[in-house]
């Protein structure tokens, strides 16, 4: 059987980063690209700016969909049409759309309830898996993540600018999930066996206004 043609869902984190080495350790799927949503030329939660987006893409060697949100959380109606359209638009071959959610609270549900009746598959390869495994598989196969987003509502603001480790994540409360998949922190991958290098950045001040902590941070051109 011909590999199913696949577009996975680009956050910038940890998450999507495993779900994209997976896919590309799987012969029965052939990832085609990935697709990223942002807002004010950054990824909404990671703060990620578009930029650092594109290079991780880069470095993944694959085409990236950049679908821009006309706010932080559209009506639903709309932030699907607006990724339907995305993805049909940029022309690449898709057979399915690929996913980075872990836990089962309803959102496969959620995604198939608009992917499916576009005409793709729903793809979920971290899905149902115990979160402590799949850290602990970020961190033995090379996965290098900094924490850039704090949500203290959840978790204390010391934890933003951390890097994601066994240290980090023995440090955590009891409370909060050791990938943060129910919202406690967001990440950014510089390295990863899926990139052919590695992002370099130097990271600025800590933005500690409001709910959400943010590690600002710029990237160091090669010399």
């Amino acid at each position: 059987m011909k590999p199913i043609r696949t577009i996975v869902s680009w956050s910038s984190g940890k998450d999507s980063t495993l779900t994209l080495i997976r896919l590309l350790n799987d012969p029965h799927y052939e990832v085609v690209g990935l697709y990223t949503t942002y807002l004010n030329d950054e990824v909404p939660f990671q703060a990620t700016p578009i930029e650092v987006v594109r290079q991780q893409a880069q470095q993944a060697g694959l085409p990236l969909i950049e679908i821009p949100l006309p706010e932080v959380f559209p009506a639903n109606d709309i932030y699907q049409s607006l990724v339907i359209e995305g993805i049909k638009s940029s022309k690449l071959e898709v057979e399915a759309v690929a996913f980075g959610d872990m836990f089962c609270n309803g959102i496969a549900e959620y995604r198939r309830s608009y992917i499916e009746p576009a005409g793709w598959q729903c793809v979920f390869p971290l899905i149902g898996q115990a979160s402590t495994l799949l850290a602990q598989e970020m961190l033995d196969i090379g996965i290098k993540t900094l924490v850039v987003t704090v949500d203290t509502e959840q978790l204390d603001g010391k934890f933003c600018g951390k890097w994601f480790s066994e240290s980090f994540i023995r440090n955590l409360p009891d409370s909060v999930d050791p990938c943060g998949e129910d919202g406690e922190f967001h990440t950014l991958v510089v390295k990863a066996p899926c990139f052919d290098g590695e992002l370099k950045i130097h990271c600025l001040d800590v933005e500690r206004k409001g709910r959400f902590h943010h590690q600002r941070y710029e990237l160091v051109e090669d010399k």
